[in-house]
């Protein structure tokens, strides 16, 4: 015990400056292997002359991309396919990128060169610009495609990289001509009455207005006239009230056979005509889930064009009205069971190539058969958009000289409300 009660310092204790000297040395030690770690690591640091690193297709996850992506290599052979790609285009992707304009595009994109200067002091490399080009393909269908083509960093010759988006416009362009079809022929329909109207209005304010006998004529023909432009307003309202709340599913549990009692008593007055026969077939407990009052207006339009189209002013013509369920399994329907409700004809049936435009507005085949009024051309475009509110489908089989059936499945009264209501 040192005199005044302190420790005593301990014998083998170094002196303070050894002892900076040894943590100096340790943190010495610490930062030269700190830097060796660092020099060895490959990093993502860009090279000195600021040109973009090859990316391999392993190092390239396209199978997460929420589009249609495909990589090919500087020859413009297939290197990955995206899932997304392989179920929307299948087979079909080597034809798509075969196409002149697709290749036209991809010789562009290789062509693109790199921005200069792009990573130097920027901390970020510049990628090559985007090529893109749209073409249609007439085979098997007609489809117009979207491609945009990007060449990926690095690579030299055919070790080159093209990133390719595919996008299938086919639905857009032919909503864009149907809207614009839609206009024209709307405004064609509604001019035509209108025309007739004024024109007639004109005379009887005349000479011809003095002659009984003309006025009653063109009294009689303002009157189809006028007939014909309310008949045309109300489908077009009545088009557009359905599509209206088309997203919204029925929830009424209808009974066939009520139903069909109810076109029935529509109908039947039509076939007291002279060759005309009304066939009925339904089957007994059936049941859907549907609006009554749709599903009537759906059964009438189909019973519509069998008589205005099916066959000439009197030439004979078999109506056959049926209601039964679906056989199952069957890949005509989105779904096993449902209801099948169907209009079949002996007229003079189509052409197979009508069959796809039927149900587009103003869209008609001819002129009706049986000298009647001109339709409007909205009934199968109606029925199409009821269908759809039902989670229903609609198929139309004709061909010249053997009729025309047109079959529409509606799902179970069960299953109605499980259908999506995207289709």
């Amino acid at each position: 015990m040192p005199p005044g009660g302190g420790l005593a310092p301990a014998a083998d204790a170094l002196p303070l400056p050894v002892d900076m000297l040894l943590v100096c040395v340790a943190l010495a030690g610490w930062g030269l292997a700190v830097w060796l770690l660092l020099r060895r690591s490959p990093g993502p640091a860009s090279p000195p002359d600021g040109s973009l690193q090859p990316v391999s297709p392993a190092d390239l996850p396209v199978d997460p991309l929420p589009a249609c992506a495909v990589v090919l290599d500087g020859l413009g052979a297939i290197i990955q396919v995206n899932e997304e790609a392989a179920s929307q285009f299948g087979e079909t992707v080597g034809a798509i990128l075969r196409h002149p304009a697709a290749r036209s595009a991809l010789s562009a994109a290789l062509r693109a060169p790199v921005p200069i200067g792009s990573t130097a002091g920027s901390g970020r490399a510049e990628l090559p610009p985007v090529c893109s080009t749209t073409f249609t393909l007439d085979v098997p269908v007609p489809r117009t495609l979207h491609l945009m083509l990007r060449r990926l960093p690095g690579g030299k010759g055919q070790d080159r990289r093209v990133l390719v988006v595919l996008t299938d416009r086919s639905e857009a362009q032919a909503a864009d001509r149907m809207r614009m079809d839609f206009v024209a022929h709307a405004s064609h329909e509604l001019r035509t009455p209108l025309a007739s109207l004024s024109g007639f209005i004109d005379a009887l304010q005349g000479a011809a207005g003095e002659n009984p006998v003309m006025r009653q004529q063109f009294l009689d023909i303002m009157r189809q006239q006028s007939e014909r432009l309310k008949r045309l307003i109300d489908r077009l309202l009545y088009l557009s009230r359905v599509q209206a709340h088309e997203h919204q599913r029925p929830r009424d549990v209808v009974e066939v056979a009520d139903l069909m009692a109810i076109v029935l008593g529509e109908v039947a007055p039509r076939f007291e005509q002279k060759g005309r026969t009304l066939t009925v077939e339904i089957e007994d407990d059936l049941l859907i889930r549907a609006d009554e009052d749709e599903m009537v207006q759906v059964l009438l339009n189909l019973i519509e064009n069998a008589l205005r189209y099916g066959a000439e002013e009197g030439d004979p013509l078999t109506l056959t009205l049926s209601a039964r369920r679906a056989v199952s399994p069957d890949d005509r329907w989105p779904a096993d069971g449902g209801v099948i409700l169907g209009v079949r004809d002996s007229g003079r049936g189509m052409e197979a190539h009508h069959l796809p435009r039927l149900t587009e507005r103003f869209y008609r085949v001819g002129l009706p058969a049986d000298g009647a009024g001109q339709g409007t051309g909205l009934g199968l475009s109606i029925v199409r958009h009821i269908l759809d509110r039902h989670g229903g489908r609609l198929r139309i089989a004709s061909a010249p000289g053997k009729g025309t059936t047109c079959l529409v499945w509606l799902p179970p009264a069960g299953a109605a409300l499980a259908v999506s209501p995207v289709e």
